[in-house]
């Protein structure tokens, strides 16, 4: 099956997919869309048993795309871009130091606790996995999805200085996080070895670099676009620096999520600014906000048909139950310890731990970084430790898709609805103690 095949397919079943969930199961599109998709995928592989022509048909195109490059080398950097030109710089700005924190230290801490508890668990079901695949896999897990967490975002209500952190943290984790993975990898695969010197360059190469990078082209897109009043030629040259400068990113070795994501952030601040039309603002908006719904869709298609491809016995299933657990509990820790250090000088939304803890959903970018590990190292042995990795990482993306998604938002709700009800009894309580009458005074 050739490329506009695979595509033609994606995008119908995407639309068949969206139809169904939007006239009947009525889920948020990403999480319904999923669903259906993995309720298909079993049921071709019941019909497998029957007839095996709906199972070749599957296979064949599942089989024609490679998730990794389709996703991190292709639609990531137009999902990152859409994405963050909408998002407003001053109020992201307020938060920087808390998105800072967690889109690094937090990604981290996680990594390792992912890692060690990992290791620990895979220990007591009897699968042997070398700790430095447990790093891996920590590293794979730990970052917030923003494909995910902002498609969900846009339904939950939350409050505004929780959204900006939550989406700025899942803007910028991912880069960090593929950094991590990436050092990683090489030193797993026998690329290289363990060199915190080296790990610390390809940090500052990739997320630095990718971040000056995203500068630089956002601002000579900027310029092109005040030189011109053509909402057509506009939205052409938005394309074309989501689409040219996440290739350009990737060939100079820089990370190309930072980059979209800086340049989006650029580009939208500025035309909200008035660096446009606002003719050409709304064709901007509009269209921005088409590619990212279709390529939303069409990546939730493929994460629940992925279900085809993978093996998945009874134990990888137990096992991606606790390991859930697992990465909720790291996430836990990698929030409430550095929000607990920070709260003597920041205000946090009441129930920001709880509320960030939950709401950081993982997604396809999780899924892809696992189906990215090698069959074989750089020595030509077999990778036993992928087949697990993936196994995992896949049940561990469905049950957060789901699990999260689809209690987030009832969540928000009642932590707002709380929050107001105790705001209204200080506030009662303070309207009595005014109106109380002034304690009588003994009279001489």
């Amino acid at each position: 099956m050739d490329l506009f095949q695979a595509s033609a397919a994606l995008l119908t079943l995407a639309a068949l997919f969206g139809y169904l969930n939007h006239r009947f199961v009525k889920l948020p599109n990403t999480i319904g869309v999923m669903l259906i998709a993995l309720i298909s995928s079993v049921g071709v592989l019941w019909l497998g048993q029957i007839d095996d022509r709906p199972t070749e048909a599957a296979y064949a195109l599942l089989g024609s795309i490679d998730f990794n490059k389709t996703l991190m080398q292709g639609m990531l950097g137009f999902l990152l871009f859409a994405a963050a030109l909408h998002v407003n710089v001053a109020e992201l700005r307020k938060h920087r130091a808390v998105i800072a924190i967690l889109a690094s230290g937090g990604v981290i801490l996680s990594t390792l606790l992912v890692a060690g508890l990992t290791h620990v668990v895979l220990g007591l079901f009897g699968i042997e996995l070398p700790f430095i695949y447990c790093l891996l896999f920590g590293a794979l897990i730990s970052p917030t999805d923003p494909i995910a967490v902002l498609g969900i975002l846009k339904h939950a209500g939350a409050p505004k200085a929780l959204e900006m952190k939550i989406t700025g943290e899942s803007l910028f984790n991912d880069g960090v996080a593929v950094v991590l993975f990436l050092g990683l990898l090489e030193i797993a695969t026998g690329g290289v070895a363990f060199d915190a010197g080296r790990l610390t360059m390809l940090f500052l190469q990739e997320a630095v670099g990718g971040a000056v990078f995203g500068f630089a082209i956002g601002w000579v897109a900027l310029r092109l676009l005040r030189t011109i009043e053509d909402y057509k030629l506009e939205v052409l040259i938005t394309l074309a620096c989501a689409a040219g400068g996440y290739a350009a990113a990737y060939a100079l070795h820089l990370s190309g999520p930072i980059a979209m994501v800086v340049a989006g952030l650029f580009i939208g601040t500025e035309a909200r600014a008035g660096a446009v039309s606002s003719t050409s603002r709304v064709y901007l908006d509009h269209f921005w906000e088409l590619i990212d719904e279709t390529l939303n869709a069409v990546l939730f298609v493929l994460i629940g048909l992925e279900l085809l491809l993978i093996t998945f016995t009874p134990t990888y299933a137990v096992v991606s139950v606790i390991a859930f657990g697992v990465m909720i509990f790291a996430r836990f820790v990698a929030i409430a310890l550095p929000i607990t250090l920070m709260r003597k000088r920041k205000t946090f939304t009441k129930g920001a731990v709880k509320i960030l803890t939950w709401g950081g959903l993982r997604g396809g970018v999780s899924v892809a970084l696992a189906l990215s590990i090698p069959m074989v190292t750089a020595s030509g042995d077999v990778v036993a430790a992928r087949e697990i990795i993936i196994s995992i990482t896949y049940g561990v993306v469905v049950l957060s898709i789901v699990g999260q998604g689809l209690t987030i938002a009832p969540l928000l709700s009642r932590s707002i609805a709380k929050v107001g009800e105790e705001e209204a009894a200080a506030e009662a309580q303070l309207e009595a103690a005014n109106d109380d009458p002034p304690p009588a005074t003994a009279v001489g």
